[in-house]
């Protein structure tokens, strides 16, 4: 079934409502319960809704657990287990955002230069068919702060200047996660995706790099590549192309990998915030390839 979202403040579906957060990124879904097994209907409907608002948000998913969330998110395609994921072999598919990362982030932003440690950025980016979804559920918060924030990264691109967008045609960046992939006991190459990608199913062109993985532009000096990257930073800090979201008990985050990117804000001191994340696996098929 296909799924045709017009831009309104809210639109009502077979008992589900969509309420839309910002202009484009970001919609609170409800009349859900997604501890228990969807309707074609209410799939197709999520599905569109992300494809239209590229993160949506769920609330009170009290009743949701490690199996069910799993279970939720195989309705969008297969299960990705991340090669550092921390977990029994019943949640293999449970990826738990925890101090452990915050503290390799905080490490390998000690050991590199300012911007590239910026912190913006998509999930596995540093493999060659990067998974094309994420399903984030809250298990222990602060009392304060916290929060994540996501980047529409079409509208980032086409508010770019005509000659930034001209000067982007053909480049690529460089997605660099050996550090945190031999920690665990694996390796990867370094590889290079476009900076301005197409979304497979939508057609936007996304301008996609990953801050995290020491992105160096492949052609471009240095000192040429980091003043691009900066253009490319300043578009995503700007909020008119944002969406912020308060975690809270039961709360639920599903986001298009290739259509947003993000970021934690860190600042609840040394409280041990934690998340699971479940990731779903794409096609290994871009227009861009």
């Amino acid at each position: 079934m296909t799924v045709t979202l017009e831009r309104r403040p809210e639109t009502k579906f077979a008992g589900l409502t969509l309420s839309p957060l910002e202009p484009t990124i970001g919609a609170e879904i409800s009349g859900v319960d997604l501890s228990r097994p969807l309707s074609t209907e209410d799939r197709d409907f999520i599905k569109a809704a992300l494809l239209r608002y590229k993160v949506v948000f769920f609330r009170d998913q009290h009743a949701l657990d490690a199996e069910s969330q799993a279970a939720f998110a195989a309705n969008f395609g297969p299960l990705y287990t991340h090669p550092t994921t921390r977990s029994d072999a019943d949640n293999k598919p449970i990826h738990k955002i925890e101090p452990p990362d915050l503290q390799l982030f905080e490490a390998r932003k000690a050991a590199g230069a300012g911007l590239v440690q910026a912190g913006y950025h998509s999930d596995t980016s540093w493999r060659l068919v990067p998974t094309w979804g994420a399903v984030l559920r809250a298990i222990d918060l602060p009392e304060v702060g916290g929060d994540t924030v996501w980047v529409d990264a079409g509208a980032a691109y086409e508010g770019l200047k005509p000659e930034t967008k001209a000067r982007l045609e053909g480049l690529h960046v460089t997605h660099d996660f050996r550090d945190a992939l031999l920690a665990a006991g694996h390796d990867y190459p370094i590889v290079a995706h476009p900076i301005v990608r197409k979304h497979r199913e939508t057609g936007a062109s996304i301008l996609w790099v990953n801050f995290t993985q020491k992105p160096q532009v492949i052609g471009l000096d240095r000192a040429e590549s980091n003043a691009l990257l900066t253009e490319i930073l300043d578009q995503y800090r700007k909020p008119e192309y944002q969406v912020r979201f308060k975690w809270r008990p039961g709360s639920v985050a599903f986001w298009d990998n290739r259509a947003a990117v993000h970021i934690a804000i860190r600042n609840y001191g040394d409280f041990p915030r934690l998340l699971d994340r479940v990731l779903i696996a794409d096609e290994p098929l871009w227009t861009d390839l």
